[in-house]
């Protein structure tokens, strides 16, 4: 398949995620407040989307407490900064087995499994243009646990996304994920043209090399939208491959601490360096009203409480 690259390009800033790595660096927002202020500084650095996830205050574990996420979209609506907001959907889906002799029961220390509806309860409320859905499950990264993603909760999420108004961000961590994502699109779960996420170099689904991307790449519809990133030190590569191949761009501490060796990052200073490597490679760094206007996105009022 021939590459086409993207003329006009968006950037998501990823602000905080769900790992480790709230002690790795004082950059890693954990409030609300923190959160906030970190994706307004990638807003105006030239993030036309902002990815969040919630961690608690204090000890900057991840979280899925509506009240955060409440605070965290209040805050960045509130603060007259236009941004395309994407709230994760990911958590509630975590299973830690027992030892390898006896996997059951679970571990209840590691283990966070919810329901859809709860899975789904801060997207009603906070009315993002766009939530993440993770099509599939997975052995997962950091931790020896299982990202669990079932068919049926996936269909059920999905169609309760799309009756929000809110966009889902398929969250593709391997080919299979494009498959199932292909299907629920097929069943009217999902509306097309979709909107895609290539997750590349997570452990332990598709590694970051370029054959696999390509794979992943053109595993996509054509008339579907792409974004791709991939972690540490090959983050602002994939900038540039992301857009050579056609796509769009996903920078920021929730997969990369490093702007170079020895020097930690900010939110910011990733999506300035990001949009300088857009911008040289020829192409042009869309504003969140293009994106919304691409993506067909609702801006939404949150819920009054």
């Amino acid at each position: 398949m021939p590459l086409t690259m993207s003329q006009d390009v968006f950037i998501t800033c990823a602000v905080t995620g769900s790992g480790a790595t709230q002690d790795r660096s004082p950059h890693v927002p954990r409030s609300p407040r923190q959160i906030a202020e970190s994706a307004i500084a990638a807003a105006k650095a030239g993030a036309a989307i902002v990815h969040c996830h919630v961690r608690d205050p204090e000890t900057g574990a991840p979280s899925r407490r509506r009240d955060l996420f409440r605070e965290v979209t209040d805050r960045i609506r509130d603060s007259g900064t236009d941004v395309v907001l994407n709230l994760t959907a990911g958590m509630g889906g975590d299973i830690t087995f027992g030892p390898v002799e006896s996997p059951l029961p679970v571990s209840q220390a590691g283990t966070d499994m919810a329901g859809a509806t709860e899975r789904v309860a801060h997207i009603a409320e906070c009315l993002p243009e766009i939530c993440t859905l993770d099509c599939g499950t997975m052995n997962f990264a950091e931790a020896d646990y299982v990202m669990t993603n079932t068919p049926g909760m996936l269909r059920a999420m999905g169609r309760m996304m799309t009756d929000l108004g809110v966009k889902p961000e398929i969250e593709a961590f391997d080919t299979g994920h494009l498959w199932f994502a292909r299907e629920l699109v097929k069943e009217g779960v999902l509306e097309a043209p979709a909107l895609v996420q290539l997750c590349m170099g997570v452990h332990w689904g598709a590694p970051d090399d370029l054959d696999t991307f390509m794979a992943m790449v053109n595993n996509v519809p054509p008339d579907w939208t792409f974004s791709a990133f991939s972690l540490g030190r090959h983050q602002m590569a994939y900038a540039a491959a992301a857009v050579l191949a056609g796509g769009h761009v996903r920078v920021g501490l929730e997969d990369n601490l490093w702007l170079g060796k020895g020097q930690l990052a900010t939110n910011a200073e990733l999506v300035e360096h990001a949009a300088g490597i857009v911008e040289r490679m020829g192409a042009r760094v869309m504003t969140p009203a293009e994106v919304r206007a691409k993506l067909g996105l609702v801006k939404q009022a949150p819920v009054a409480l």
